[in-house]
């Protein structure tokens, strides 16, 4: 607690302990953790003065928050009806089957979380799947492995 309780008080300082700096202290300490540790939510509430319940409530309202770790790289397949209909559903349990996990999960080795959206707004690149920010359009499930080597570290092939 010690360590998270020291990283979360640098990040409050960062941002002068103002309570409209709310979001922008979840953020940081999202990138440093790949997910809002309790811990680090009760420190932010006794330093602003905002009660525990309401900093939970933004953090459970907006989607790119998580309260549950999360692997090093998130994966997010698009659901939309443009990228449902080329056959998302298909490219989603192809994912599910090479990662061993289902949506919400992480991989045990912490490297892989995988969720869905039901819209990117790249419907013309249908399927779409978001790999740390970055799209990958026209998904085809002959592509899966490649993409998901491209991520592990050690495994990538010197084609690439």
């Amino acid at each position: 607690m010690e360590v998270i309780e020291h990283k979360v008080n640098s990040v409050i300082e960062k941002h002068h302990k103002e309570k409209r700096a709310l979001i922008a202290i979840l953020q940081d300490i999202q990138a440093e953790y790949n997910y809002l540790p309790r811990e680090s939510l009760q420190i932010i509430a006794k330093s602003l003065g905002i009660p525990l319940i309401d900093i939970i409530g933004v953090a459970t309202f907006f989607r790119a928050f998580s309260l549950k770790p999360r692997g090093k790289h998130l994966i997010t397949v698009c659901l939309g009806t443009a990228c449902h209909v080329r056959g998302a559903p298909a490219i989603l349990d192809e994912f599910k089957r090479k990662l061993g996990i289902d949506v919400e999960e992480t991989t045990q080795d912490n490297l892989f979380t995988l969720e869905t959206v039901n819209c990117l707004g790249a419907c013309a690149l249908g399927p779409i799947v978001v790999i740390d920010g970055n799209y990958y359009g026209q998904m085809k499930i002959r592509k899966i492995d490649k993409l998901i080597k491209k991520f592990r570290p050690g495994k990538r092939s010197e084609a690439e």
